[in-house]
Protein backbone atom coordinates (compact mmCIF):
# COMPACT_ATOMS: atom_id res chain seq x y z
CA UNK A 1 0.00 0.00 0.00
CA UNK A 2 1.51 3.35 -1.20
CA UNK A 3 2.04 6.33 1.06
CA UNK A 4 0.23 9.66 0.44
CA UNK A 5 1.65 12.97 1.09
CA UNK A 6 -0.66 15.77 1.97
CA UNK A 7 0.49 18.88 1.43
CA UNK A 8 -1.81 22.39 2.05
CA UNK A 9 -0.71 24.30 -1.03
CA UNK A 10 -2.33 27.74 -1.08
CA UNK A 11 -2.97 29.46 -4.19
CA UNK A 12 -0.38 32.83 -4.95
CA UNK A 13 -2.40 35.17 -3.61
CA UNK A 14 -1.61 38.41 -5.86
CA UNK A 15 -1.94 36.12 -9.10
CA UNK A 16 -5.55 34.48 -7.56
CA UNK A 17 -7.01 38.15 -6.51
CA UNK A 18 -5.88 39.72 -9.72
CA UNK A 19 -6.92 36.80 -12.05
CA UNK A 20 -10.62 36.75 -9.96
CA UNK A 21 -11.25 40.59 -11.70
CA UNK A 22 -11.60 38.87 -14.73
CA UNK A 23 -14.78 36.34 -14.15
CA UNK A 24 -16.27 38.58 -16.80
CA UNK A 25 -18.70 41.01 -14.57
CA UNK A 26 -20.64 43.73 -16.42
CA UNK A 27 -21.42 46.45 -14.62
CA UNK A 28 -24.58 46.94 -13.82
CA UNK A 29 -24.39 43.33 -12.71
CA UNK A 30 -21.83 43.65 -10.02
CA UNK A 31 -23.44 46.70 -8.79
CA UNK A 32 -26.81 44.30 -8.52
CA UNK A 33 -24.67 41.71 -6.58
CA UNK A 34 -23.45 44.33 -4.06
CA UNK A 35 -27.65 45.57 -3.38
CA UNK A 36 -28.27 41.67 -3.26
CA UNK A 37 -26.28 41.33 -0.11
CA UNK A 38 -27.94 44.59 0.94
CA UNK A 39 -31.49 43.32 0.54
CA UNK A 40 -30.31 39.58 2.24
CA UNK A 41 -29.58 41.52 5.58
CA UNK A 42 -32.97 43.14 5.15
CA UNK A 43 -32.16 46.56 4.85
CA UNK A 44 -35.25 48.82 3.84
CA UNK A 45 -33.37 51.83 2.56
CA UNK A 46 -30.27 51.71 -0.16
CA UNK A 47 -28.67 54.53 -1.40
CA UNK A 48 -26.11 54.75 -3.91
CA UNK A 49 -23.76 57.01 -5.27
CA UNK A 50 -21.68 57.13 -8.63
CA UNK A 51 -19.38 60.54 -8.71
CA UNK A 52 -16.35 61.42 -10.01
CA UNK A 53 -14.31 64.28 -7.97
CA UNK A 54 -12.63 67.51 -9.63
CA UNK A 55 -9.51 65.02 -10.83
CA UNK A 56 -11.95 63.27 -12.59
CA UNK A 57 -11.43 59.74 -9.91
CA UNK A 58 -14.58 57.71 -9.39
CA UNK A 59 -16.05 56.26 -6.30
CA UNK A 60 -19.32 53.98 -6.08
CA UNK A 61 -20.93 53.72 -2.26
CA UNK A 62 -23.69 51.42 -1.54
CA UNK A 63 -25.25 52.52 1.75
CA UNK A 64 -27.96 50.63 3.47
CA UNK A 65 -29.86 50.41 6.71
CA UNK A 66 -29.43 46.60 6.62
CA UNK A 67 -28.39 44.63 9.91
CA UNK A 68 -25.01 45.74 9.72
CA UNK A 69 -21.87 43.25 11.37
CA UNK A 70 -19.67 42.75 13.73
CA UNK A 71 -16.26 42.59 13.47
CA UNK A 72 -16.44 38.63 13.09
CA UNK A 73 -18.82 39.24 10.33
CA UNK A 74 -17.31 41.69 8.74
CA UNK A 75 -14.14 39.71 8.37
CA UNK A 76 -16.15 36.47 7.17
CA UNK A 77 -17.97 38.92 4.79
CA UNK A 78 -14.96 39.86 2.68
CA UNK A 79 -13.30 36.24 3.04
CA UNK A 80 -13.32 34.85 -1.01
CA UNK A 81 -15.92 32.08 -0.12
CA UNK A 82 -17.32 33.27 2.91
CA UNK A 83 -19.67 31.23 5.14
CA UNK A 84 -23.00 30.50 4.20
CA UNK A 85 -25.76 32.56 4.99
CA UNK A 86 -28.61 30.87 7.78
CA UNK A 87 -31.00 31.38 5.14
CA UNK A 88 -30.76 29.43 1.41
CA UNK A 89 -32.62 31.80 0.20
CA UNK A 90 -30.79 34.67 0.37
CA UNK A 91 -29.72 36.77 -2.98
CA UNK A 92 -26.45 36.00 -1.76
CA UNK A 93 -25.32 32.20 -2.89
CA UNK A 94 -21.72 31.31 -3.07
CA UNK A 95 -19.79 34.28 -0.94
CA UNK A 96 -18.00 35.53 -3.86
CA UNK A 97 -20.06 38.15 -5.21
CA UNK A 98 -19.33 40.88 -3.32
CA UNK A 99 -15.75 40.62 -3.85
CA UNK A 100 -15.04 39.27 -7.13
CA UNK A 101 -18.18 42.12 -8.65
CA UNK A 102 -16.33 44.95 -6.76
CA UNK A 103 -12.75 44.21 -7.72
CA UNK A 104 -13.98 43.59 -11.74
CA UNK A 105 -13.91 47.48 -11.50
CA UNK A 106 -11.86 48.64 -8.86
CA UNK A 107 -8.47 47.68 -7.17
CA UNK A 108 -9.65 49.11 -3.45
CA UNK A 109 -12.51 47.41 -2.15
CA UNK A 110 -13.63 48.91 1.54
CA UNK A 111 -16.85 47.61 3.59
CA UNK A 112 -17.93 49.91 6.40
CA UNK A 113 -20.40 47.90 9.00
CA UNK A 114 -21.67 48.38 12.30
CA UNK A 115 -23.90 46.01 14.08
CA UNK A 116 -26.30 48.87 16.09
CA UNK A 117 -26.50 52.28 16.52
CA UNK A 118 -24.06 52.24 19.89
CA UNK A 119 -21.05 50.28 18.22
CA UNK A 120 -18.58 51.97 15.96
CA UNK A 121 -18.48 51.39 12.79
CA UNK A 122 -15.55 49.04 11.31
CA UNK A 123 -13.90 49.33 7.97
CA UNK A 124 -12.42 46.09 6.22
CA UNK A 125 -10.42 46.65 3.17
CA UNK A 126 -8.87 44.71 0.27
CA UNK A 127 -6.17 46.70 -1.31
CA UNK A 128 -4.61 44.93 -4.53
CA UNK A 129 -1.76 46.90 -4.27
CA UNK A 130 -0.92 45.61 -0.70
CA UNK A 131 -1.86 42.21 -1.44
CA UNK A 132 0.82 42.62 -4.42
CA UNK A 133 2.96 44.38 -1.99
CA UNK A 134 3.72 41.82 0.90
CA UNK A 135 2.15 38.86 -1.08
CA UNK A 136 0.06 37.37 1.66
CA UNK A 137 -4.03 37.60 1.78
CA UNK A 138 -4.04 40.37 4.01
CA UNK A 139 -7.22 42.03 4.68
CA UNK A 140 -6.76 45.70 6.36
CA UNK A 141 -9.18 45.95 9.10
CA UNK A 142 -9.27 50.29 10.58
CA UNK A 143 -11.33 51.45 13.15
CA UNK A 144 -10.86 55.22 11.50
CA UNK A 145 -13.27 54.74 8.88
CA UNK A 146 -13.40 56.91 5.24
CA UNK A 147 -15.60 60.01 6.64
CA UNK A 148 -17.62 60.24 3.58
CA UNK A 149 -18.87 56.58 3.76
CA UNK A 150 -19.20 56.70 7.48
CA UNK A 151 -21.52 60.36 6.64
CA UNK A 152 -23.61 58.18 3.80
CA UNK A 153 -24.00 55.34 6.43
CA UNK A 154 -25.32 58.16 8.82
CA UNK A 155 -27.67 59.67 6.82
CA UNK A 156 -29.04 55.76 5.52
CA UNK A 157 -29.44 54.36 9.27
CA UNK A 158 -29.50 57.27 11.98
CA UNK A 159 -29.02 55.37 14.95
CA UNK A 160 -29.00 52.00 13.70
CA UNK A 161 -27.11 49.12 12.15
CA UNK A 162 -25.89 49.09 8.32
CA UNK A 163 -23.13 48.79 5.59
CA UNK A 164 -21.41 50.63 3.11
CA UNK A 165 -19.88 49.35 0.19
CA UNK A 166 -16.97 51.32 -0.92
CA UNK A 167 -14.90 51.36 -4.36
CA UNK A 168 -11.76 53.44 -4.97
CA UNK A 169 -9.11 53.02 -7.75
CA UNK A 170 -11.82 52.46 -10.43
CA UNK A 171 -10.02 51.84 -13.42
CA UNK A 172 -12.26 49.35 -15.10
CA UNK A 173 -15.42 51.43 -15.57
CA UNK A 174 -14.24 54.36 -18.44
CA UNK A 175 -12.13 53.65 -21.06
CA UNK A 176 -9.10 56.28 -20.11
CA UNK A 177 -9.56 59.71 -21.38
CA UNK A 178 -6.93 62.38 -21.84
CA UNK A 179 -8.80 64.31 -19.34
CA UNK A 180 -10.56 62.11 -16.64
CA UNK A 181 -12.61 65.18 -15.41
CA UNK A 182 -13.39 66.75 -18.81
CA UNK A 183 -16.85 67.29 -20.51
CA UNK A 184 -16.71 63.12 -22.38
CA UNK A 185 -15.43 61.62 -19.12
CA UNK A 186 -18.48 63.20 -17.43
CA UNK A 187 -20.84 62.62 -20.00
CA UNK A 188 -19.32 58.92 -20.33
CA UNK A 189 -20.11 58.37 -16.40
CA UNK A 190 -23.60 60.01 -16.58
CA UNK A 191 -24.30 57.59 -19.47
CA UNK A 192 -22.78 54.98 -16.96
CA UNK A 193 -25.03 56.27 -14.52
CA UNK A 194 -28.90 56.06 -16.60
CA UNK A 195 -28.07 52.61 -17.33
CA UNK A 196 -27.24 51.50 -13.75
CA UNK A 197 -30.89 53.19 -12.72
CA UNK A 198 -32.68 51.39 -15.58
CA UNK A 199 -30.98 48.03 -14.82
CA UNK A 200 -31.89 48.55 -10.60
CA UNK A 201 -35.67 49.73 -12.04
CA UNK A 202 -35.92 46.31 -13.61
CA UNK A 203 -34.05 43.95 -11.36
CA UNK A 204 -35.15 45.14 -7.98
CA UNK A 205 -38.65 45.58 -9.88
CA UNK A 206 -40.92 44.04 -6.90
CA UNK A 207 -39.06 45.31 -4.09
CA UNK A 208 -39.44 48.72 -5.66
CA UNK A 209 -42.74 48.75 -6.45
CA UNK A 210 -44.99 49.02 -2.93
CA UNK A 211 -47.92 47.75 -4.64
CA UNK A 212 -46.38 44.58 -5.61
CA UNK A 213 -46.89 41.71 -2.56
CA UNK A 214 -44.59 39.16 -3.70
CA UNK A 215 -41.47 41.14 -2.23
CA UNK A 216 -41.10 43.32 0.72
CA UNK A 217 -40.74 46.74 -0.07
CA UNK A 218 -37.22 48.51 -0.45
CA UNK A 219 -36.74 51.85 -1.01
CA UNK A 220 -33.62 52.78 -3.30
CA UNK A 221 -32.20 56.02 -4.52
CA UNK A 222 -28.84 56.84 -7.16
CA UNK A 223 -27.45 60.23 -6.82
CA UNK A 224 -30.29 60.94 -4.82
CA UNK A 225 -32.73 60.42 -7.02
CA UNK A 226 -35.50 57.43 -6.34
CA UNK A 227 -35.14 54.04 -8.85
CA UNK A 228 -38.66 53.51 -9.99
CA UNK A 229 -39.91 49.89 -10.24
CA UNK A 230 -39.99 48.80 -14.48
CA UNK A 231 -42.91 46.09 -14.60
CA UNK A 232 -41.30 44.50 -17.82
CA UNK A 233 -44.76 42.59 -18.15
CA UNK A 234 -47.08 46.61 -17.79
CA UNK A 235 -49.47 44.17 -16.01
CA UNK A 236 -52.45 46.72 -16.26
CA UNK A 237 -52.27 47.19 -19.80
CA UNK A 238 -51.28 43.76 -21.01
CA UNK A 239 -53.05 40.55 -21.12
CA UNK A 240 -51.90 37.30 -19.28
CA UNK A 241 -52.60 34.74 -22.02
CA UNK A 242 -51.11 31.41 -19.60
CA UNK A 243 -50.13 30.84 -16.31
CA UNK A 244 -48.78 27.62 -14.99
CA UNK A 245 -48.30 26.81 -10.97
CA UNK A 246 -45.63 23.98 -11.84
CA UNK A 247 -44.43 21.48 -8.36
CA UNK A 248 -41.38 19.20 -9.03
CA UNK A 249 -39.46 16.76 -7.49
CA UNK A 250 -35.88 16.73 -7.30
CA UNK A 251 -34.11 13.97 -7.33
CA UNK A 252 -33.14 14.09 -3.80
CA UNK A 253 -37.07 13.72 -3.01
CA UNK A 254 -37.59 17.60 -2.30
CA UNK A 255 -40.57 19.06 -3.71
CA UNK A 256 -40.39 22.68 -4.96
CA UNK A 257 -42.34 24.81 -7.09
CA UNK A 258 -41.48 27.51 -10.42
CA UNK A 259 -44.16 29.54 -12.00
CA UNK A 260 -44.37 30.44 -15.54
CA UNK A 261 -46.70 33.21 -17.44
CA UNK A 262 -46.84 35.05 -20.65
CA UNK A 263 -48.16 38.21 -21.06
CA UNK A 264 -48.63 39.70 -23.99
CA UNK A 265 -48.15 43.57 -24.56
CA UNK A 266 -50.58 46.06 -26.63
CA UNK A 267 -48.97 47.30 -29.77
CA UNK A 268 -48.03 51.13 -29.29
CA UNK A 269 -50.91 52.61 -31.21
CA UNK A 270 -53.11 50.39 -28.86
CA UNK A 271 -51.82 52.39 -25.41
CA UNK A 272 -53.77 54.91 -23.71
CA UNK A 273 -51.21 57.25 -24.63
CA UNK A 274 -47.47 57.80 -25.98
CA UNK A 275 -46.25 58.18 -22.39
CA UNK A 276 -47.59 54.79 -21.51
CA UNK A 277 -46.39 52.98 -24.88
CA UNK A 278 -42.78 54.58 -24.09
CA UNK A 279 -42.61 53.55 -20.73
CA UNK A 280 -43.52 49.46 -21.67
CA UNK A 281 -39.89 49.90 -23.71
CA UNK A 282 -41.30 48.11 -26.52
CA UNK A 283 -38.69 46.44 -29.36
CA UNK A 284 -37.42 43.71 -30.47
CA UNK A 285 -34.64 43.15 -28.06
CA UNK A 286 -37.43 42.93 -25.22
CA UNK A 287 -39.18 39.96 -25.95
CA UNK A 288 -38.27 36.33 -24.40
CA UNK A 289 -38.21 34.80 -21.47
CA UNK A 290 -37.84 36.93 -17.96
CA UNK A 291 -36.17 34.92 -15.03
CA UNK A 292 -36.49 35.30 -11.17
CA UNK A 293 -34.72 33.96 -8.40
CA UNK A 294 -36.62 34.58 -4.98
CA UNK A 295 -38.01 37.58 -6.76
CA UNK A 296 -35.23 38.99 -8.14
CA UNK A 297 -34.56 39.17 -11.66
CA UNK A 298 -31.48 37.60 -12.74
CA UNK A 299 -32.01 37.15 -16.46
CA UNK A 300 -33.71 38.95 -19.53
CA UNK A 301 -35.24 39.05 -22.40
CA UNK A 302 -33.90 36.00 -24.21
CA UNK A 303 -35.25 32.56 -25.46
CA UNK A 304 -32.61 30.73 -23.70
CA UNK A 305 -31.56 29.09 -26.87
CA UNK A 306 -35.09 27.29 -27.90
CA UNK A 307 -35.99 30.07 -30.27
CA UNK A 308 -34.57 33.42 -32.10
CA UNK A 309 -35.89 36.94 -31.52
CA UNK A 310 -38.65 37.38 -34.53
CA UNK A 311 -40.21 41.25 -34.98
CA UNK A 312 -43.93 39.68 -34.67
CA UNK A 313 -43.20 38.55 -31.20
CA UNK A 314 -42.13 41.53 -30.07
CA UNK A 315 -45.11 41.83 -27.59
CA UNK A 316 -44.60 38.39 -25.96
CA UNK A 317 -42.90 38.78 -22.72
CA UNK A 318 -42.87 35.80 -20.26
CA UNK A 319 -41.92 35.26 -16.49
CA UNK A 320 -39.99 32.68 -14.99
CA UNK A 321 -40.39 32.81 -11.21
CA UNK A 322 -38.03 29.99 -8.81
CA UNK A 323 -36.99 30.00 -5.82
CA UNK A 324 -33.36 28.89 -4.39
CA UNK A 325 -34.35 25.35 -3.95
CA UNK A 326 -34.13 25.08 -7.69
CA UNK A 327 -30.58 26.79 -8.14
CA UNK A 328 -28.95 22.99 -8.42
CA UNK A 329 -31.33 22.20 -11.25
CA UNK A 330 -30.92 25.34 -13.00
CA UNK A 331 -27.25 25.78 -13.06
CA UNK A 332 -27.68 29.20 -11.90
CA UNK A 333 -23.47 30.47 -12.08
CA UNK A 334 -21.47 32.88 -9.82
CA UNK A 335 -23.41 35.84 -11.03
CA UNK A 336 -26.58 34.67 -10.44
CA UNK A 337 -27.37 36.22 -13.99
CA UNK A 338 -27.79 33.07 -16.52
CA UNK A 339 -29.16 29.50 -15.97
CA UNK A 340 -29.20 26.15 -18.20
CA UNK A 341 -32.20 24.49 -18.32
CA UNK A 342 -32.33 21.14 -17.87
CA UNK A 343 -33.72 18.81 -20.72
CA UNK A 344 -37.09 18.12 -19.03
CA UNK A 345 -37.90 21.85 -18.89
CA UNK A 346 -36.68 23.16 -22.03
CA UNK A 347 -39.12 20.31 -23.17
CA UNK A 348 -41.62 21.56 -21.55
CA UNK A 349 -41.54 24.80 -22.41
CA UNK A 350 -40.53 24.65 -26.01
CA UNK A 351 -43.45 21.60 -26.74
CA UNK A 352 -46.25 22.25 -23.93
CA UNK A 353 -45.99 25.76 -22.84
CA UNK A 354 -44.76 28.29 -25.12
CA UNK A 355 -46.28 26.92 -28.37
CA UNK A 356 -50.17 28.29 -27.57
CA UNK A 357 -48.79 32.10 -26.60
CA UNK A 358 -46.44 32.49 -29.63
CA UNK A 359 -48.96 31.77 -32.13
CA UNK A 360 -51.44 34.29 -30.53
CA UNK A 361 -48.63 36.86 -30.15
CA UNK A 362 -47.98 35.95 -33.90
CA UNK A 363 -51.60 36.20 -34.38
CA UNK A 364 -52.19 39.66 -32.69
CA UNK A 365 -49.07 41.26 -34.41
CA UNK A 366 -50.39 40.04 -37.75
CA UNK A 367 -53.76 41.37 -37.31
CA UNK A 368 -52.18 44.96 -36.02
CA UNK A 369 -49.22 44.93 -38.51
CA UNK A 370 -52.22 44.81 -41.15
CA UNK A 371 -53.77 47.65 -39.53
CA UNK A 372 -51.03 49.53 -40.10
CA UNK A 373 -50.02 48.72 -43.08
CA UNK A 374 -53.40 49.18 -44.31
CA UNK A 375 -53.09 53.07 -43.40
CA UNK A 376 -49.86 53.87 -44.01
CA UNK A 377 -50.48 52.20 -47.72
CA UNK A 378 -53.23 54.05 -48.57
CA UNK A 379 -51.79 56.20 -51.44
CA UNK A 380 -48.77 54.35 -51.82
CA UNK A 381 -50.54 52.63 -55.27
CA UNK A 382 -51.85 55.99 -56.39
CA UNK A 383 -48.87 56.92 -58.83
CA UNK A 384 -48.99 53.27 -60.67
CA UNK A 385 -52.72 53.61 -60.83
CA UNK A 386 -51.91 57.12 -62.53
CA UNK A 387 -49.09 55.47 -64.70
CA UNK A 388 -51.38 52.36 -66.52
CA UNK A 389 -54.28 54.65 -66.91
CA UNK A 390 -51.73 56.86 -69.18
CA UNK A 391 -50.45 53.56 -71.10
CA UNK A 392 -53.64 51.45 -70.47
CA UNK A 393 -54.55 51.43 -74.24
CA UNK A 394 -50.71 51.43 -75.45
CA UNK A 395 -50.62 48.02 -73.66
CA UNK A 396 -54.07 47.19 -75.02
CA UNK A 397 -55.39 43.30 -74.01
CA UNK A 398 -59.32 41.82 -74.26
CA UNK A 399 -62.40 43.02 -73.69
CA UNK A 400 -64.42 42.18 -70.42
CA UNK A 401 -67.54 42.90 -69.52
CA UNK A 402 -69.87 41.60 -66.75
CA UNK A 403 -72.20 38.82 -67.08
CA UNK A 404 -74.10 38.78 -64.17
CA UNK A 405 -72.96 40.90 -61.43
CA UNK A 406 -74.77 38.81 -58.54
CA UNK A 407 -72.46 35.15 -59.66
CA UNK A 408 -69.33 37.14 -60.55
CA UNK A 409 -69.22 36.27 -63.89
CA UNK A 410 -67.84 37.93 -66.93
CA UNK A 411 -67.32 37.13 -70.29
CA UNK A 412 -63.62 37.77 -71.59
CA UNK A 413 -63.42 38.40 -75.22
CA UNK A 414 -59.38 37.77 -76.26
CA UNK A 415 -57.49 36.30 -79.51
CA UNK A 416 -58.67 32.94 -78.82
CA UNK A 417 -62.43 33.21 -78.77
CA UNK A 418 -64.86 34.29 -75.70
CA UNK A 419 -64.72 33.11 -72.79
CA UNK A 420 -67.07 33.14 -69.23
CA UNK A 421 -65.47 32.75 -66.15
CA UNK A 422 -65.74 34.06 -62.47
CA UNK A 423 -64.31 37.06 -62.20
CA UNK A 424 -63.41 39.13 -59.40
CA UNK A 425 -65.86 42.34 -60.24
CA UNK A 426 -65.62 45.45 -57.58
CA UNK A 427 -65.93 48.99 -57.19
CA UNK A 428 -62.45 51.78 -56.32
CA UNK A 429 -62.03 51.76 -52.59
CA UNK A 430 -60.09 55.31 -53.20
CA UNK A 431 -60.76 57.49 -56.07
CA UNK A 432 -58.52 56.30 -59.45
CA UNK A 433 -57.64 53.14 -57.89
CA UNK A 434 -59.16 51.19 -60.55
CA UNK A 435 -55.84 48.81 -62.10
CA UNK A 436 -54.02 47.93 -58.97
CA UNK A 437 -56.07 47.57 -55.68
CA UNK A 438 -54.62 46.32 -52.74
CA UNK A 439 -56.75 44.11 -50.33
CA UNK A 440 -56.59 42.05 -46.98
CA UNK A 441 -56.31 38.84 -48.02
CA UNK A 442 -57.43 36.40 -51.31
CA UNK A 443 -59.01 33.00 -51.07
CA UNK A 444 -56.14 30.43 -50.58
CA UNK A 445 -54.20 32.86 -49.67
CA UNK A 446 -52.83 33.91 -53.00
CA UNK A 447 -50.70 37.17 -53.91
CA UNK A 448 -52.47 38.91 -56.96
CA UNK A 449 -55.87 37.72 -58.99
CA UNK A 450 -57.40 39.60 -62.00
CA UNK A 451 -60.21 41.76 -61.20
CA UNK A 452 -62.41 44.10 -63.14
CA UNK A 453 -62.66 47.04 -60.71
CA UNK A 454 -64.99 49.46 -62.15
CA UNK A 455 -65.06 48.30 -65.66
CA UNK A 456 -61.26 48.14 -65.62
CA UNK A 457 -59.03 45.60 -66.23
CA UNK A 458 -57.37 45.66 -63.11
CA UNK A 459 -55.35 43.14 -60.49
CA UNK A 460 -55.72 42.60 -56.47
CA UNK A 461 -52.60 42.87 -54.79
CA UNK A 462 -52.79 40.38 -51.23
CA UNK A 463 -51.56 42.78 -48.85
CA UNK A 464 -51.31 39.78 -45.55
CA UNK A 465 -49.15 37.53 -48.53
CA UNK A 466 -45.52 37.40 -47.18
CA UNK A 467 -44.06 38.32 -50.49
CA UNK A 468 -46.28 41.78 -49.78
CA UNK A 469 -44.78 42.16 -46.60
CA UNK A 470 -41.38 41.66 -47.01
CA UNK A 471 -41.01 43.71 -50.59
CA UNK A 472 -44.06 45.44 -51.16
CA UNK A 473 -43.71 47.05 -47.48
CA UNK A 474 -40.35 48.45 -47.29
CA UNK A 475 -40.83 50.24 -50.37
CA UNK A 476 -44.30 51.80 -49.76
CA UNK A 477 -43.07 55.18 -50.04
CA UNK A 478 -40.42 54.52 -53.10
CA UNK A 479 -42.56 55.70 -55.56
CA UNK A 480 -40.66 53.76 -59.36
CA UNK A 481 -39.94 50.58 -56.95
CA UNK A 482 -44.33 50.75 -56.03
CA UNK A 483 -44.33 51.12 -59.87
CA UNK A 484 -42.48 48.01 -61.18
CA UNK A 485 -43.64 46.11 -58.58
CA UNK A 486 -47.43 47.04 -59.57
CA UNK A 487 -47.00 47.37 -63.15
CA UNK A 488 -45.88 43.58 -63.14
CA UNK A 489 -48.71 42.10 -61.10
CA UNK A 490 -50.95 44.06 -63.30
CA UNK A 491 -49.24 42.67 -66.20
CA UNK A 492 -49.76 39.38 -65.25
CA UNK A 493 -53.22 39.80 -64.67
CA UNK A 494 -54.26 41.13 -68.17
CA UNK A 495 -51.75 38.68 -69.78
CA UNK A 496 -54.22 36.30 -68.33
CA UNK A 497 -57.30 37.09 -69.66
CA UNK A 498 -55.16 38.50 -72.87
CA UNK A 499 -54.65 34.30 -73.09
CA UNK A 500 -57.31 32.05 -70.54
CA UNK A 501 -59.85 29.70 -72.61
CA UNK A 502 -62.25 27.73 -70.77
CA UNK A 503 -60.06 24.44 -70.75
CA UNK A 504 -56.85 26.71 -69.44
CA UNK A 505 -59.03 28.95 -66.74
CA UNK A 506 -58.27 26.06 -63.96
CA UNK A 507 -54.61 25.65 -65.29
CA UNK A 508 -54.36 30.11 -65.11
CA UNK A 509 -55.81 29.46 -61.37
CA UNK A 510 -53.06 27.08 -60.43
CA UNK A 511 -50.21 28.74 -61.88
CA UNK A 512 -51.11 32.15 -59.97
CA UNK A 513 -51.46 29.85 -56.73
CA UNK A 514 -47.93 28.26 -57.73
CA UNK A 515 -46.33 31.82 -58.17
CA UNK A 516 -47.59 32.96 -55.08
CA UNK A 517 -46.79 29.72 -53.32
CA UNK A 518 -43.20 29.99 -54.75
CA UNK A 519 -42.51 33.76 -53.87
CA UNK A 520 -43.81 32.73 -49.92
CA UNK A 521 -40.89 30.36 -50.20
CA UNK A 522 -38.20 32.92 -51.65
CA UNK A 523 -39.13 35.33 -49.06
CA UNK A 524 -38.58 33.14 -45.58
CA UNK A 525 -35.34 34.28 -45.35
CA UNK A 526 -36.00 38.26 -46.08
CA UNK A 527 -36.03 40.35 -42.58
CA UNK A 528 -39.35 41.03 -41.09
CA UNK A 529 -40.25 44.78 -41.85
CA UNK A 530 -40.23 46.93 -38.74
CA UNK A 531 -43.64 49.02 -39.71
CA UNK A 532 -43.12 51.72 -37.83
CA UNK A 533 -39.46 52.18 -39.00
CA UNK A 534 -39.88 51.00 -42.99
CA UNK A 535 -43.21 52.68 -43.80
CA UNK A 536 -42.50 56.34 -42.45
Amino acid sequence: MSNVEEIELPPDPERVIVGLRDTGYEFNTAVADIVDNSIAANATHVQLWLVADLRGDIRLMIADNGDGMNRDGLINAMQYGSKARPSAASLGKYGLGLKTASTAFCKKLSVISRPDGNTPALMATWDLYHVAKVNKWSLLLNEECDPEALENLDLVAPGHAGTVVLWEDVDRLLKEYQDPAGAPARKALKSREDALREHLSMVYQRFLDPDDERARNVIMELNGKPVVAWDPFQSKLSELVADEPIETELSDNRSAAFRVRAFILPRREEFPDEKAAAAAKLSNDRQGIYIYRENRLIHDADWLGLYQKEPHLTGLRIEFSFDHKLDDAFHLDIKKSQIILNDDLANWLQGEFLPAPRREANRRYREGQQKVISKKGEGAHDTSNTNIRNREAAAGGPKVNIADPNTGEAVVENRHGTTRLKLTITSAKRPGEVFVQPVEGINNGLLFQPALIEGHKGVQVNTSHPYYQKVYVPNLNRSVTMQGLDSLMWALAVAELSTVQDHTASLFRDMRFEVSRVLEKLVETLPEPDVDKDVA
